[in-house]
């Protein structure tokens, strides 16, 4: 089941890629500093509202859809979530509109953060199509439509950057591909809860296990985004532009990576527990930390060693000098991040312990954030760059440590070692390059980085060259 999610979610994650860097070079481009700063924080507010309102229902799917589905009972699961949904999907838009309209803000950030809120909670509808795909195997589905949601908005997104929207266009441009799908998918999906009831008790089982998961994630959020809150406050809107520039160049492979293999492993995790229990888990579980790190560690280092040529073609001139300063540090951050989301964490949600989530990311939210307020006054946006980067460190540290009074997930030390070593080599392979800039330098480095990382690699481990022939035919069965 893991290796078929990993080849089959391949192509989403290649189209996220794509249209996350695409982003950072068009956006960076069409707006102006002041304007791709309004982006940012419209961003922020809107996953912000998504989470805090829409999220715990989105979790409750993923979690409970393979069961409901064998027990037969997925028609009323499905209806249940699906009034849930909209009732609140309701709430965020009474609550919003009017508080947008008093809030003394300027009127382009208006447009920007409504257009985020609205776009953000027709998505949080959509995913729960996509998680009911995701959770009963269709990763077709699924892909088909992150395809097109992401692809799509994206070029939305850049005509109407065109149009002079502004720093609302990234938002608009996503929304519209967004409504577009769940007016496609929304009728078949009721189809599937015709016959079903609205289950008190499903409710309450739903909201006890989801509401954790989203005050965790309000939490993590916090940690992610309120340092452009204080740049905002302590610095200007330009700057916010600037370091979210940064930012997403740097955490973006790293959240791909991630992502991808969390969408076919999260599955794999919920059916390897509940159908072989433990030791099934701690299997499943190693296979896909020892994957993680094969792919992470390398990625985080190769980005700190390539981030000044990457910054400098990815990103608009007039942002590109503070973008650059902080990417390295992102890219660390984005490493001990993705561990902590991604496998460390899985302990919790596997375990339905979700309460102990909400402390987990807490500490380490209030730590960022009192770290930016001590630090992006004084040293700018380095400053929120370290906040962010000690602040997952310390969630990754407590994930790691508290996860393990839930479910035990095995720490893959030997493969993080052999990563290590190789990721050593590697940059010192690459530190020794002459740095010409450009694409020369960026072409160059990544070749050398990703050739020396291999071969250290494929010498330290033979049961990588095991999965990679496992990989291999995969993708041979895949074409043929």
């Amino acid at each position: 089941m893991f290796w078929r999610g990993v080849m089959g979610y391949l192509p989403v994650q290649i189209v996220q890629a794509l249209a996350g860097f695409g982003a950072v070079i068009a956006f960076t481009r069409l707006l102006t500093p002041e304007a791709y700063g309004h982006f940012a924080l419209a961003y922020s507010v809107a996953a912000l509202s998504q989470t805090i309102f829409l999220t715990w229902n989105e979790a409750a799917t993923a979690r409970f859809t393979a069961a409901e589905t064998a027990g037969g009972g997925l028609a009323t699961h499905l209806r249940t979530l699906h009034r849930a949904m909209w009732i609140m999907v309701a709430v965020v838009l009474t609550l919003g509109a009017p508080l947008l309209l008093v809030l003394p803000l300027d009127p382009n950030l208006k447009l920007a953060v409504g257009a985020g809120v609205l776009a953000f909670a027709l998505k949080s509808a959509l995913r729960l199509v996509m998680e009911r795909m995701r959770a009963t195997g269709d990763v077709r589905g699924f892909a088909t439509i992150d395809i097109v949601i992401t692809g799509g908005g994206f070029l939305a997104g850049m005509a109407l950057a065109l149009a002079g929207w502004g720093g609302a266009a990234p938002m608009a441009g996503y929304g519209v591909l967004v409504a577009a799908c769940l007016a496609w998918f929304w009728p078949r999906e009721m189809r599937r809860a015709r016959g079903g009831g609205i289950d008190p008790e499903r409710l309450r089982r739903n909201i006890g296990y989801g509401l954790p998961v989203a005050l965790a994630l309000v939490a993590s959020l916090a940690l992610a985004t309120a340092d452009r809150f204080l740049i905002a406050t302590f610095l200007d809107e330009a700057s916010v532009g600037a370091y979210h520039a940064g930012y997403s160049v740097g955490n973006r492979l790293l959240d791909v990576l991630f992502v991808w293999l969390s969408l076919a492993g999260g599955p794999a995790l919920v059916a390897a527990l509940e159908r072989g229990g433990p030791e099934a888990l701690t299997r499943a579980a190693r296979e896909q930390g020892e994957l993680l790190i094969w792919l992470t560690l390398p990625a985080a280092t190769g980005l700190a060693l390539v981030s000044e040529p990457l910054i400098g073609i990815l990103v608009g001139e007039e942002l590109r000098t503070q973008a650059a300063s902080v990417t390295p540090l992102i890219a660390m951050a984005a490493f001990f991040a993705g561990l902590h989301t991604h496998y460390f964490g899985q302990a919790f949600t596997l375990g339905r312990r979700t309460g102990l989530l909400v402390g987990v990311m807490t500490a380490p939210a209030l730590l960022s954030i009192g770290l930016n307020v001590l630090l992006v006054p004084r040293f700018g946006l380095i400053g929120a760059a370290w906040a962010t980067t000690v602040g997952y460190a310390l969630g990754a540290l407590l994930s790691a440590t508290l996860g393990r009074t839930v479910l035990i997930l095995p720490v893959p030390w030997t493969a993080l070692a052999r990563a290590g070593l190789a990721s050593g080599v590697m940059a010192a392979c690459v530190a020794a390059l002459p740095s010409p800039g450009g694409w020369l330098e960026l072409l160059g480095k990544a070749a050398v980085g990703a050739a020396t990382y291999a071969a250290v690699m494929l010498l330290l481990d033979a049961h990588l060259r095991e999965r990679l022939g496992r990989l291999r035919s995969g993708l041979r069965a895949r074409t043929a």
